[in-house]
């Protein structure tokens, strides 16, 4: 074993090591990053917010909000009212190639045997988009 690789098992602290891996032991945060921004997120796992407190960059409601401004850049067309969704959900049902490639990606699981999609619970999807 050269020099790099047993500094890197040490620093892993074992992770290498099926046995030393425990599946049920996850971490209670993540860390995410952006290229060529200088930022590291730091997540804690059991609240999907920041160290701080505030919402991360990949939350839904940030994403929902980017797109919508993306959208609204690359649309010719004037939505009249009551054209777009207020709420998230609504946005997400109403996006029929999303919805019917989500329900091909559940039926391939089905399939390989994988079991069902663990589903979140409908309200964290009940908020106001920020259009």
């Amino acid at each position: 074993m050269n020099e790099l690789t047993q500094c890197t098992r040490r620093s892993l602290g074992g992770v290498s090591h099926a046995e030393a891996r425990q599946p049920g032991k996850s971490p209670h945060f993540s860390v995410n990053w952006v290229v060529g921004n200088t930022d590291v997120e730091v997540i804690d796992g059991t609240t999907g917010r920041r160290s701080c407190g505030g919402s991360s960059r990949l939350c839904k409601h940030v994403f929902s909000a980017r797109w919508a401004r993306l959208y609204g850049k690359l649309s010719t067309r004037i939505p009249s009212h009551g054209d777009t969704p207020s709420v998230y959900c609504e946005a997400k049902r109403g996006a029929c190639t999303y919805q019917s490639v989500k329900q091909q990606l559940f039926k391939a699981f089905q399939k390989a045997g994988l079991g069902t999609w663990v589903r979140k619970p409908p309200e964290q999807d009940q908020f106001l988009l920020t259009l």
